[in-house]
């Protein structure tokens, strides 16, 4: 039985020598994320260091209390909120630059530091960390272990997932071990850091990670490019994927819809009346992104855009204007489906109009930005989640994902949304043995409970 309330502000400040706050004001932050979810936590505790984080996990554990970890608390699907009565846990303080070894091209850093941060700490050095999702000016690094989080430039580096080389954790039963390393090469059984990447929280507690870096290209240059309305989106992203030599690094869409939103809200002006495509050339000079440049179009001629682009010298600007997306419809239709699905490039057209259909048989606007390039989409409809028109919506686009041999997350996670669908996709067999990770891992369930697990594993 969790212990009671007054019993837990009494016992926390003699667990550990971090803050801990117990009023209403100072907690209510903690009980939302970037979803529509909110919990209501007992308490939010500050860790000082990993010896703090130990003794709370191993508290939690006699006391039956479940824990969450907290960053920058950007969640999509409710990773960051608290199950009732849980403890929070804050990283945000734990936003250090531990190390960089520059010639080796890794650095060890805290769980807490924000990915723009980091970028900004590894410019004066001609380096970057090549993740960026759309919420890099506030998400943290912890963060995107915890849902191996994606944006534009994974369509050239991949998602987080690859970029880790190893971290610290703290388990559910309160040990601290080491997982992964900072050789490039290793070989001594199966991977457990990849077990630990994209798994929410639930397995452990992050305290420090050291990941991969890439040098700095010398030149980037965003493009935005007019698509006309018959565009096969399956051929242009097939086109552009096949496009060697082409030095691109993102190949982005957002639909009419958005790019309306974006230009009514005042927060960018770019071409109206047409789906927009937002690309990334990476090069070695001018000369170079020009060249390059020339072959990106060419390509796109061939599939059928041939409109003239609108050229961003500042890349970073058009993928933060690309991020605040979800910002303007926030201010435009409010809370709202905001789903995260993926499927093979060819099936992308296929796609589009199977959630074109959901929208108009549930009278449901869409609003439809991707990652084009790997057929990753965002579908956001106005429909009010948490009812039961919501709920029929979000099956129908699930199913239809995984009809075309997709995914029902490419990129956001499972959190607290989608586990009666995880089955689906994985199968009974898998599901199991996710269960028994968890078993290992955390054998009283009390990290981020109630999240990516289909139901609480027999024996948690």
């Amino acid at each position: 039985m969790p212990a009671p309330e007054s019993d837990l502000e009494r016992a926390l400040p003699s667990v550990v020598r971090g803050t801990v706050r117990t009023r209403p004001e100072e907690i209510e932050p903690f009980s939302h994320d970037a979803s529509d979810l909110v919990g209501r936590p007992r308490a939010v505790v500050a860790p000082v260091d990993v010896d703090d984080v130990v003794a709370l996990v191993r508290w939690a554990r006699r006391a039956r209390v479940p824990l969450v970890a907290r960053g920058g608390g950007t969640s999509l699907d409710g990773e960051s909120v608290p199950a009732e009565g849980a403890v929070v846990v804050d990283f945000s303080r734990w936003n250090a630059v531990l190390e960089v070894a520059a010639d080796e091209l890794w650095a060890r850093v805290g769980p807490g530091i924000v990915n723009w941060d980091l970028q900004e700490a590894l410019r004066p050095l001609g380096l970057f960390f090549p993740p960026n999702p759309g919420s890099w000016t506030t998400a943290t690094i912890g963060g995107n272990i915890g849902t191996n989080a994606s944006g534009p430039r994974s369509f050239r580096y991949g998602p987080t997932r690859a970029w880790v080389r190893a971290v610290e954790v703290v388990l559910g039963t309160g040990e601290r071990t080491r997982l992964g390393a900072r050789v490039a090469k290793r070989s001594v059984g199966p991977d457990l850091l990849q077990l630990l990447v994209g798994s929410e929280g639930t397995l452990g507690l992050v305290t420090e990670a050291t990941v991969r870096l890439a040098p700095r290209p010398e030149c980037r240059e965003g493009l935005v490019v007019p698509l006309p309305a018959d565009a096969s989106l399956a051929r242009i992203a097939g086109r552009l994927r096949a496009a060697s030599g082409a030095g691109l690094s993102a190949v982005e869409y957002l639909d009419l819809a958005c790019v309306r939103a974006l230009r009514e809200a005042g927060r960018a002006w770019w071409p109206d009346g047409a789906a927009l495509l937002l690309l990334e050339i990476e090069g070695q000079s001018p000369e170079e992104i020009a060249s390059r440049r020339d072959r990106v179009l060419e390509r796109l001629r061939s599939a059928g855009a041939s409109a003239s682009p609108m050229v961003f010298d500042d890349a970073d600007r058009l993928w933060t204007l690309r991020g605040e997306s979800g910002a303007v419809l926030d201010d435009r239709i409010g809370v709202r489906i905001r789903e995260d699905v993926a499927v093979p490039l060819g099936e992308i057209d296929a796609l589009v109009r199977r959630l074109e259909e959901i929208g108009r048989r549930h009278d449901a606007p869409l609003y439809l930005f991707a990652h084009l390039g790997e057929g990753s989409l965002h579908p956001n409809y106005a429909v009010a989640p948490g009812g039961p028109e919501a709920e029929r919506v979000r099956s129908e686009l699930l199913r239809a994902a995984l009809e075309l041999g997709g995914t029902i997350s490419a990129e956001h996670g499972i959190g607290r949304v989608k586990p009666p669908y995880l089955e689906r996709e994985l199968g009974a067999p898998a599901i199991a043995l996710l269960a028994a990770v968890k078993r290992a891992c955390d054998p009283d369930g009390i990290l981020n409970p109630g999240k990516l697990y289909p139901a609480t594993p027999s024996g948690s």
